[in-house]
């Protein structure tokens, strides 16, 4: 009866080699999300009338309107250019987090593992 010890698996990986690998990659993973968090992305909307900065963390951390944005018959225009600004600059800290999590797994999708 053959044990299981990964000796089959490309490479000659064994189990103990791969456990390694995976608290490396774990590490640097918390290491990335500590990193991600910290950092700021900057969006603006309406050619640059409203201007929203987030956090890694999803927080809004600034948000600048230009008076002359502010039209008190079209508070509906600017609503809109808030919600524009601030779901930019969020899709904005997505990618740059997902584009860093494909850098970790070599594109691997890792399916939640981590």
């Amino acid at each position: 009866m053959a044990k299981n010890n990964f000796r089959g698996m490309p490479g000659g990986m064994n189990q103990a080699a791969m456990m390694k690998q995976a608290q490396k990659m774990q590490q640097e993973l918390i290491r990335m999300q500590q990193e991600q968090e910290t950092k700021t992305y900057t969006a603006s909307a309406g050619g640059g009338m409203v201007t929203a900065t987030v956090n890694g963390k999803h927080e809004l951390l600034d948000l600048q309107i230009k008076p002359e944005a502010v039209d008190p018959d079209d508070v509906e225009m600017l609503q809109d250019m808030i919600i524009a600004a601030v779901n930019e600059a969020m899709r904005t800290a997505d990618t740059e987090a997902a584009n860093n999590m494909s850098r970790l797994t070599g594109g691997m999708n890792l399916g939640g593992l981590f």
